[in-house]
């Protein structure tokens, strides 16, 4: 269970299916007072799936199964009026508002009240999750319920954060915990196998997966340059891999210091996830990519990749429809999405419909902008979909595109925020330890900033060791500032972790010792040797504020 002290609002849609195929149970599962849990039982509306067919006709590129329909009702005649706009217009706010009536009546409408006031008095925001059981349902928008006419739909509030959610989970590991940003971006295929790209313009036979890159790194260098502790931003960190294999996407990730994966480029609906195609020949499957996601502690999986947050469906071979889709059923548990979250991945973002260079380039902007400055995982998704409402439009399927789930037992912290001082005037400007490698040869200082520094003969390294020291690699090793998980007050505790091709050099009591492709704790007054013995060495030091040498 998430933390006691956020209000939680979790709903449940499940089928009833000994009732028939249009039955369902929705019932409150988590609220933050007791007689917050309710249920109610409800059917399908036929005039919501005429709405739904009309969305998808007027929206979405990729034909799904109609949901049965007894009654045909003309679609003009259910659409709600508006003063300005047109069709589409009309579609997006009739479906989000049926959708809402759908969900929100009667006691969950009165157990949704209630928790949003308890949320509002306590000053914070209720995080309402929405678990879709039933997998013929899942497809559906839900991101665009609004309550009526002219208000504002759910997913795009910041005092209600939505999310997506199920409950059919593996428990979530107990999570590091993180000061600064660090993305590890792969950029894959960017174009199908089978000769098209999965875009909105089916003329570009390639994505700018460059200049995603550039841009993410670009947002990420603004924030990253101040000091850890002050409100102005964070350190951060964006490596990039380009079309890797398969080992080498894993032995990145296997270094273990990556909070946030982003993937940019073709992406296939399947059973086990789906395809991410890294590059030609190689594609990876969902249950594949979980594994190492999960063992490796990223907490954020963004997929800039065609349905991504849609399942797959067992098409009918002898269906005369386009595609085959008549009498189709979906996958269970097949979208990309559910299957990295049902495998422990804290969070995941995914598309459900193909988005276009652009306008992914402008979410990802304000999404990094805003995980930069500690926001919580669903607050920062819901500014950056605002960001692309505002420059395309309500009646533009663009902000409706990405989906998140959440695990049901994350709290949305992808970084620790920070703690206001005693006084209550903001948080303090200086940090509870300052660690740094000390040169023995000259005396220059290099501080270990938000908890990791890098090391190698590579200009883009925290600390760049000389070309002409023997032994050396562009990318040699990091040093990472870990919780103490024994819950000690002074809990920050360092490791050395070496993937050079020579090895690290640390003094022990019985001289130097060897450390190569390994993880070794540092203490005070270590010394170390990057390469060789005979390269020169360095000491390991951690100071209070108050003890901090003036040269640092």
């Amino acid at each position: 269970m998430p933390p006691t002290g956020t209000p939680y609002l979790s709903i449940a849609v499940t089928p009833l299916q000994a009732t028939g195929a249009a039955h369902f149970a929705i019932h409150v599962t988590q609220a933050p007072y007791p007689g917050g849990l309710t249920l109610r039982d409800c059917i399908w509306q036929n005039s919501l799936s005429q709405i739904w067919q009309s969305w998808q006709e007027m929206f979405s590129n990729r034909q799904m199964p109609p949901y049965p329909v007894e009654t045909i009702t003309p679609v003009d005649a259910l659409l709600e009026p508006v003063q300005l706009g047109g069709l589409s217009t009309r579609l997006m706010q009739t479906l989000g508002i049926h959708l809402w009536q759908w969900i929100f009546d009667g006691p969950i409408l009165g157990s949704f009240s209630h928790s949003r006031g308890i949320a509002m008095g306590q000053g914070k925001s209720l995080r309402l999750q929405l678990e879709i059981r039933d997998p013929n349902l899942v497809a559906i928008p839900w991101e665009i319920m609004q309550e009526a006419p002219g208000m504002q739909a759910i997913s795009l509030s910041q005092q209600v954060l939505f999310s997506r959610t199920t409950s059919d989970v593996n428990a979530l590991p107990r999570l590091r915990t993180d000061y600064a940003l660090r993305i590890l971006l792969v950029l894959g295929q960017a174009s199908d196998p089978n000769g098209t790209t999965g875009l909105l313009n089916d003329t570009l036979q390639t994505l700018k997966l460059e200049q995603e890159a550039e841009t993410l790194a670009q947002v990420l260098r603004n924030f990253g340059n101040s000091d850890i502790g002050t409100a102005r931003g964070i350190p951060a960190q964006v490596d990039v891999l380009v079309q890797p294999s398969p080992a080498e996407l894993i032995q990145a990730l296997e270094k273990r210091i990556y909070n946030v994966l982003f993937y940019a480029g073709h992406g296939k609906p399947g059973p086990d996830g789906g395809l991410l195609f890294l590059r030609p020949d190689m594609p990876l499957n969902g249950t594949e990519l979980a594994q190492v996601l999960t063992r490796c502690q990223v907490k954020l999986a963004v997929f800039n990749a065609c349905w991504g947050a849609q399942p797959d469906y067992y098409k009918d071979s002898h269906s005369t429809e386009p595609g085959g889709m008549q009498g189709a059923q979906p996958i269970p548990r097949s979208s990309l999405a559910e299957v990295l979250i049902h495998h422990g991945v804290p969070a995941v973002l995914g598309m459900r419909d193909p988005i276009a260079d652009e306008e992914a380039i402008h979410f990802i902007q304000v999404l990094a902008q805003s995980l930069a400055q500690r926001l919580p995982i669903d607050h920062a998704v819901a500014l950056a979909r605002q960001h692309l409402l505002t420059l395309y439009r309500f009646n533009q399927q663009t902000w409706t595109l990405p989906v998140l789930y959440m695990h049901p037992e994350f709290d949305g912290e992808l970084l620790k925020p920070l703690e206001t001082s005693e006084t209550g005037f903001g948080p303090p400007d200086i940090p509870s330890q300052v660690a740094c490698l000390r040169s023995l040869r000259d005396g220059r200082v290099w501080q270990i900033r938000g908890g990791l520094m890098r090391i190698g003969r590579s200009a883009d390294n925290d600390l760049v060791l000389k070309e002409d020291e023997s032994g050396v690699s562009r990318e040699h090793a990091m040093i990472i500032c870990r919780d103490n998980l024994g819950g000690e007050a002074d809990g920050a505790t360092y490791f050395l972790k070496d993937f050079s091709r020579f090895g690290t050099w640390i003094m022990n009591n019985i001289g130097w010792q060897r450390v190569h492709h390994q993880e070794v704790s540092l203490l005070p007054g270590m010394q170390i040797k990057f390469g060789s013995t005979q390269n020169d060495a360095l000491e390991f030091e951690v100071f209070s504020p108050s003890d901090l040498p003036s040269s640092i």
